[in-house]
């Protein structure tokens, strides 16, 4: 399946903002989770539910987004056509209300994700048997989640194929794309949402990072600066973004794997995408795209070519 963008759509930055902003979304029923995490927090988990027997996908969503982002609720309609189950866990602090903890989400997640997936995999398994279970994210939930297979290498296996759309796979590169330029137009928007939900976690733990400082942040390296990395045991952005990074796990992956990136998204321009990665893994690079974008169709457009990318995929992974 080759992404071919409509000629009304040209450009990156089109390509990223009108499918977020202009497309209606497919209505999804979900079902509401809440899980106690280890470390005595929680997470909402949102669920589609589908036919005894059949597959399940879990979606990690990207910063700042959620299981209404336009991409989630367009791969879980197409997951309900099928009869199949979902899961989009949010990443805390995500799904409508503050976490608990001294903490929030990151990149480099792995850990949680680790936890989030093993749960998900022994519910499903319980009640599905042998059913396929399937992976995919999308931005920074893409990279945490080949994190997760990297790192987890044989473990891993408990998915039988994964999928990671737009993925910051160079987290510093990605950070210095997003920090000039029109492409300030998105860090504003994040920075809109964290800094909020950062003064009500000041409220939770007075003293936890610097107030000041996270006002005065004017971009993601200077709120990853005061902010994720610090609480979450790095020493400071470029540590963060070093370490995080997607790009480094690779060759470490054991699993089916599709990395999808259009060479035109503007958080991670073509020229810093990866190209070697292990034999399992497909490095899918169209020209055109945008950040999580792949519109397809006449005006007004549809956003039903990634769930079928993504899909497709997962089919001719377990069954050749």
């Amino acid at each position: 399946m080759k992404y071919l963008a409509p000629a009304w759509l040209p450009g990156g930055h089109l390509q990223t903002i009108y499918p977020a902003k202009c497309i209606r979304k497919p209505a999804v029923s979900f079902r509401r989770e809440r899980w106690q995490t280890p470390d005595q927090d929680f997470i909402d988990v949102d669920f589609v539910d589908g036919k005894p027997g059949q597959a399940f996908v879990v979606l990690f969503h990207g910063l700042e987004g959620s299981s209404d982002s336009h991409y989630a609720r367009a791969l879980m309609a197409a997951i309900q056509a099928r009869g199949w189950s979902g899961a989009i866990p949010h990443f805390r602090g995500c799904s409508g209300e503050l976490n608990q903890a001294p903490r929030f989400y990151h990149s480099g997640d792995a850990e949680e994700l680790d936890w989030i997936i093993r749960r998900l995999h022994a519910q499903h398994s319980a009640t599905n048997g042998a059913a396929q279970f399937f992976a995919a994210g999308v931005s920074l939930g893409g990279n945490a989640l080949l994190r997760w297979i990297g790192e987890s290498q044989q473990q891993a296996t408990i998915v039988d194929a994964a999928c990671a759309v737009s993925a910051p796979l160079d987290l510093a590169q990605g950070g210095a794309s997003l920090s000039s330029g029109i492409n300030m137009l998105y860090t504003r928007m994040f920075l809109k949402t964290l800094k909020p939900k950062c003064m009500l976690k000041l409220e939770q733990f007075p003293g936890l990072f610097d107030r000041n400082r996270l006002l005065e942040a004017k971009n993601l390296y200077e709120f990853d600066n005061v902010v994720t990395a610090p609480l979450h045991g790095y020493l400071d952005t470029d540590d963060y973004w070093y370490r995080a990074s997607a790009k480094h796990v690779l060759n470490d992956i054991t699993i089916p794997t599709l990395v999808l990136n259009a060479k035109n998204d503007p958080f991670l321009p073509g020229r810093y995408l990866p190209l070697t990665a292990a034999k399992c893994v497909q490095l899918d690079y169209p020209e055109h795209g945008g950040h999580v974008g792949f519109v397809s169709g006449n005006i007004p457009g549809q956003l039903d070519w990634l769930p079928q990318k993504i899909l497709h995929f997962f089919d001719q992974a377990t069954h050749g």
